[in-house]
């Protein structure tokens, strides 16, 4: 039996990995650059990136959260401080050594840059800013009645990467980094889990991702930190993807960077410090937890362009009135709003035949595209697809109608994709209760599809070194630590036979 024509090679069945990057490439959403490891975003990809970006910042302004910007080199004695947080970030860092180059003519004619002006102490380009930003902090609180500090910057860092993949890994990445010190360690411990519940919310209704919040281990903790809090998402290959997480740090950096208060005791105190972030990577757990075997599918709410009209033209003759129809309706659409915002529509006027315009924008994963022709102009109607229904989808529409039900098409194609990435987690997700059933679930290696097993559900009680054991033999971590009532209850642990009270999530992951 012959397999359908699809707009991506290959399909998602049969090469996942590969898959996911030719969709990015025909999405036209990202490209490798001439420094390995590093990309550059496209304004497609960038558009989404703006979007999260706008969502995102209203919200950590609503929780009180100011913007600032900190700089990009750090003093290489800022990271010795914090022992720990060295020595996680150790293998990932670009140091800056010099400060200059000199011209140098070669044999050949040729002139060689060689670098001079070595530097008294080196620098290193960002992996975080919590040492940086610690040290602002040391400056900035004098007393009690300087707290609590809630900053937040949107910026690029680097940590190097062997393996790099668009979005997902590499060297360097967009993000942000909320860092706050508080009083207590109640206050900082409430901003670091408030924080945690935006991500999870953000997730699941603006990208229609549906994330499972929990803990990490403390071999999976944030280099430093007391504890760090996860949301944990499954993509379509069973795999998972931390998508954001909160540290509460406790007093660890305030002791490094000397963060010190004047307390309502009149003794000194160190504060209490949280820091928490998400980077570009949501763009590409969006487009493995959606995309198709015909490129990306944007949920409406992030998507650069929620409605992209195609004017069908085919007569010289009646093309200039097509196309006033299209400027007509998006303007009429425009005036509509989509949760609280205007609806962001583009009219496709290029002298490109009409079907490649619309296996382009299929490709891309606009929500909605609307074709008006000749016809459609005469019966005062639109043809109208659905872009999560499928790329062949297509239903004519009375234009009235299709004007005053727009928002609610958007909101149910929102909706959907919601509903089938929640139904993917379930139908993927197993509760396990043996070491022979944790093998069977993950076998040593993963089929030739790159297709994992999925989330197992599993009773834990084990130590660092037997998740360190069961990462080398399984190519699984424990990915969370889930705080779900559901997970709750009496066992014991597949592992070492010991009581637990909870279960843990096991996958592979990216």
């Amino acid at each position: 039996m012959s397999q359908p024509t699809t707009a991506i090679t290959p399909r998602r069945d049969e090469d996942f990995p590969e898959w996911y990057q030719q969709v990015v490439r025909a999405a036209d959403l990202a490209e490798n650059s001439e420094v390995r490891g590093c990309m550059v975003i496209k304004p497609w990809g960038y558009g989404i990136w703006e979007n999260i970006q706008r969502h995102l910042d209203a919200k950590f302004k609503e929780t009180g959260h100011q913007n600032a910007y900190f700089p990009l080199l750090i003093p290489l004695s800022y990271l010795e401080k914090e022992a720990q947080h060295a020595e996680g970030f150790a293998t990932e860092c670009a140091v800056v050594t010099h400060h200059r180059l000199e011209a140098q003519k070669q044999p050949d004619g040729t002139t060689k840059m060689i670098p001079t002006g070595e530097l008294a102490e080196p620098f290193v380009i960002r992996p975080t800013s919590e040492t940086i930003i610690g040290a602002a902090f040391a400056r900035w609180v004098e007393s009690y009645r300087d707290l609590p500090l809630l900053i937040n910057q949107w910026c690029n860092v680097m940590r190097w990467e062997m393996r790099p993949r668009l979005f997902l890994r590499t060297a360097e990445f967009l993000w942000q980094e909320g860092h706050t010190a508080h009083e207590t360690a109640e206050e900082a411990m409430v901003e670091a889990k408030t924080m945690h519940a935006v991500y999870e919310d953000f997730l699941r209704n603006y990208l229609a991702i549906p994330v499972i919040p929990g803990e990490k281990t403390a071999r999976e903790r944030f280099p430093g930190a007391l504890n760090t809090f996860t949301v944990e998402a499954m993509v379509q290959d069973h795999k998972a993807i931390q998508a954001g997480t909160s540290h509460f740090l406790g007093q660890n950096f305030s002791k490094a960077a000397g963060i010190q208060f004047l307390g309502r005791d009149n003794t000194r105190q160190l504060a209490w410090t949280t820091s928490w972030g998400v980077s570009t990577r949501m763009i590409g757990t969006l487009i493995m937890a959606h995309g198709d075997d015909d490129g990306v599918i944007i949920p409406p709410r992030v998507a650069p362009q929620q409605i992209v009209i195609l004017p069908v033209t085919p007569k010289a003759e009646t093309r200039q009135e097509i196309i006033d129809s299209c400027e007509a309706l998006a303007k009429t659409l425009r005036a509509q709003l989509y949760e609280g915002e205007p609806i962001r529509v583009h009219v496709d006027k290029r002298d490109l035949p009409g079907g490649t315009r619309n296996w382009e924008w299929i490709k891309k994963g606009v929500p909605l595209r609307v074709e008006i022709g000749p016809r459609d102009i005469t019966s005062r109607s639109v043809m109208v697809g659905r872009r999560d229904q499928g790329a062949k989808s297509k239903e004519s529409m009375d234009k009235e109608e299709f004007i005053q039900n727009v928002a609610n098409i958007l909101g149910l194609a929102q909706a959907a994709l919601l509903e089938r990435a929640l139904a993917l987690r379930e139908a993927n997700t197993k509760k396990l209760n043996s070491l022979d059933e944790f093998k069977a679930f993950f076998s040593a290696k993963e089929d030739d599809k790159g297709i994992s097993g999925g989330f197992a559900l599993m009773h834990w009680a084990g130590s660092a070194d037997d998740e360190d054991h069961l990462s080398k033999e399984f190519k699984t971590t424990i990915r969370c630590i889930p705080m779900g009532d559901e997970y709750a209850e009496e066992g014991t642990c597949f592992l070492t036979g010991k009581p637990s009270s909870r279960r843990v999530v096991f996958a592979r992951s990216y």
